[in-house]
């Protein structure tokens, strides 16, 4: 393999991380925007009450999104693995 075909697949792994982790990350972040929005207008203080939310949305955003991540995760794989003869040789 040359170094222009390994930075190829490094750069494919790399952008197959955000796709795959922006949609929980981009979730998290607004729930976790919106609760210490809401603890600052109502100054409620309670340090659980930022993690839970979080939890609860990122938990169902596995379920609903989980076969697709997966999907995407295991066509990657498949294709490196597709392609390990041309790797090595």
């Amino acid at each position: 393999m040359t170094e222009s075909g390994a930075l190829e697949v490094f750069r494919q792994a790399i952008w197959l991380t955000l796709l795959v982790s922006a949609p929980l990350l981009g979730l998290s972040l607004a729930v976790g925007f919106a609760v210490s929005l809401f603890q600052a207008t109502t100054q409620i203080n309670e340090q659980t009450l930022t993690f839970v939310p979080k939890m609860v949305v990122v938990l169902l955003a596995l379920v609903l999104l989980g076969p697709w991540m997966l999907r995407q995760l295991v066509d990657f794989a498949g294709g490196i693995l597709g392609h390990l003869g041309s790797f090595v040789g």
